[in-house]
């Protein structure tokens, strides 16, 4: 990248709130009258419900089109640039996907329909159960989770109800490593059981000594362990095959944080490794769009011993060749969610499956590999790699040497932003000190990645030149730098045309 930003002149985008743009008058849609008899409103609803009139910007259609058009534009998004967030597969949505999900078949199908007339629907749930078994190395697949932490709260559910079927209930310990998600602790507390917490040795690995005591400390009362794979820090644990053989020993079952598939998908499958029990992102591995709360979807697999437990329904195919769904399942845990799952979620991952068949699934973990290496060793001559050996779709480094200049990770993905690019993470996994963990997936040309290096480097050379630059950061981005501790402590979640109004006269 050879645009230079050094000199950067500060500036801020000002742009007019809807209410300053209203006129009276102004109409963007014109309503039909009313064709139904005018009755007492609180014949329908409660009076508590009802509201007066609300003071909403008065606006023509051509108004509110460029004003949201001109706000989306400001948002950064895979289709806009490089969006290099580590340990959140953020890769490219093939537009294949949408038009799938498009078809009328899908798009306007509804849940209580008659199985007879959604036979296509149910032929895609079924499938898609089928072939995420095949991916993993499971034997069953449930797709009713609607995220990651949700299919994390189910695999637990059955890993409970799994015990507590074999008389087991008593234990109550899941192991968890130092560098796990924090989802994975939240998760066993969640379903009621206590987190123990398995060191990191100086591979970035399990530290299997410690494991080892552990096991024996809370002999007869472990439960399971979470593990992801590869791990956080983007190291594949060379020692899975010991880790699931010591917990199954101690009567425990494995569980896999799925985060990360996007690794090993179509070349190597957890369930072959020994877990008995994982989530899989569908909104990270299988290209269905994510960020800002959603849409998610966290299908969950297992083995044979734990297929009684998912949850219904379960699509099946019936021997005539159509298709249903099982409500009769004895031992199930009931429901986990509304209907079937993200449906349209699920038609987008499958879409992408497709697209790739069984030959060239492996395609999409090989070039996130080789990508990510290729930033670890070119990046690294610039800022230390945390654990410098071959990692897996994403590296990690420390920027604790440019403390000295008085700069920060937090400052460096501020400054990022200035050259284009939406920041990597920051700060995780916390054992790694300015920590910047990085992940290019599959779908980035090398063109774009050595961009972004160029980048990085530039900015490591401005923090020893002219820190200043980089604390002060972004400078060219729509806002500048908040009080993200402020920010944090006197939260504002809701809009209010009120406060809306009285924000416009405070400009003023």
């Amino acid at each position: 990248m050879s645009t230079n930003l050094s000199q950067t002149v500060h500036f801020k985008v000002i742009e007019p709130t809807l209410f300053e743009l209203s006129r009276p008058g102004r109409i963007g849609v014109d309503l039909p009258a009313c064709d139904v008899p005018e009755q007492d409103h609180s014949e329908l609803l409660p009076g508590v419900a009802l509201r007066g009139e609300v003071p909403l910007p008065e606006l023509s259609e051509p108004e509110v089109v460029r004003h949201f058009t001109h706000i989306s534009s400001l948002n950064y998004n895979v289709d806009k640039g490089f969006y290099p967030l580590g340990s959140c597969t953020m890769k490219y949505n093939p537009k294949i996907n949408d038009q799938a999900v498009s078809m009328p078949g899908f798009a306007r199908i509804h849940p209580y329909q008659p199985e007879e007339t959604a036979q296509g629907a149910l032929e895609v749930l079924f499938a898609m159960q089928e072939n995420l078994a095949a991916i993993l190395g499971m034997d069953a697949v449930s797709l009713h989770p609607a995220a990651g932490a949700h299919g994390e709260l189910l695999g637990l559910m059955l890993i409970r109800a799994y015990h507590e079927h074999r008389g087991q209930g008593h234990r109550k310990s899941i192991l968890v490593p130092s560098a796990a998600h924090g989802t994975n602790p939240a998760s066993a507390a969640r379903c009621g059981y206590k987190t123990v917490s398995i060191d990191t040795d100086e591979r970035g690995l399990v530290d299997m000594p410690h494991l080892k005591h552990l096991l024996a400390q809370h002999e007869g009362d472990i439960a399971g362990m979470m593990l992801t794979n590869p791990n956080t820090l983007g190291l594949f644990e060379r020692d899975i095959l010991e880790i699931c053989e010591w917990v199954h020993a101690a009567g425990g079952l494995m569980y896999c944080d799925g985060a990360n598939m996007n690794a090993l998908v179509g070349t190597a499958r957890p369930g072959d490794m020994g877990f008995d029990v994982m989530h899989v992102n569908l909104h990270k591995t299988f290209s269905v769009p994510h960020g800002g709360g959603g849409p998610g979807s966290g299908p969950v697999g297992v083995k044979a011993i734990l297929e009684p437990f998912l949850p219904v329904p379960q699509a099946y195919r019936r021997d005539d060749g159509t298709f249903g769904l099982d409500y009769d399942r004895p031992l199930s845990i009931g429901k986990i969610a509304t209907f079937h799952g993200a449906f349209l979620a699920i038609v987008r991952a499958y879409t992408y499956i497709r697209h790739y068949g069984r030959e060239h699934m492996h395609e999409i973990s090989e070039n996130a590999v080789l990508n990510a290496n290729y930033i670890r060793v070119q990046l690294g001559k610039t800022f230390p790699v945390a654990y410098d050996q071959l990692c897996m779709h994403e590296c990690v480094f420390t920027l604790k040497d440019l403390k000295k200049h008085g700069v920060k990770a937090l400052d460096v993905a501020k400054r990022i932003i200035d050259y284009g690019y939406h920041p990597p993470t920051m700060y995780f996994p916390l054992l790694v000190p300015e920590c910047l963990m990085i992940e290019p997936t599959e779908t980035e040309s090398i063109e774009t990645i050595d961009a972004f290096i160029t980048a990085m480097q530039q900015i490591a050379r401005e923090a020893v030149e002219n820190p200043q630059i980089i604390r002060d950061a972004p400078h060219t981005a729509p806002v500048r730098r908040l009080d993200e501790a402020l920010a944090a402590r006197n939260l504002d979640l809701s809009w209010s045309p009120l406060a809306q109004l009285a924000a416009a006269k405070m400009e003023d």
